[in-house]
């Protein structure tokens, strides 16, 4: 099935997706700001740039977004058909790099928590209540 975009604006639409500071991320961040967490964000000094950095409770966040980083079993976890392998390739690469960074912060004795974005936009307050225990188990 050929790509109903031009090569042009297909670059556009690609060009305007956000690695950072997206509003799934802000809307944790604003969350875990209103329960009192104080964090750190998108911070450089770790494996994988976490979105959200405890440093109290030893624990980063992700906010995955689930065509990126291919939650599994997710319908919004599809392929293009067009240029196939490029996109299959660039997505071992994202899952490779994600393990990699989980098991290098898991070494140096992090908590790594993921947040997928299906579950985010269909529970928000039950996603959120989840890392709220997690939080607090950690804490004990």
């Amino acid at each position: 099935m050929p790509d109903k975009l031009t090569p042009e604006h297909r670059s556009w639409n690609m060009s305007r997706i956000r690695s950072k500071d997206t509003k799934l991320e802000i809307l944790v961040r604003q969350w875990l700001f209103s329960k009192g967490f104080r964090f750190r964000k998108n911070y450089r000094k770790l494996p994988g740039s976490p979105d959200v950095v405890l440093a109290k409770y030893k624990t980063v966040i992700f906010v995955h977004g689930c065509f990126w980083h291919r939650h599994e079993n997710c319908k919004d976890a599809t392929t293009p058909k067009t240029r196939t392998e490029f996109w299959m390739s660039k997505f071992e690469k994202n899952i490779a790099n994600d393990q990699k960074a989980y098991n290098h912060l898991n070494e140096l004795g992090w908590n790594v928590i993921v947040l997928w974005q299906c579950q985010l936009e269909k529970d928000f307050q039950t996603a959120m209540q989840r890392v709220h225990e997690k939080l607090s188990m950690i804490n004990d």
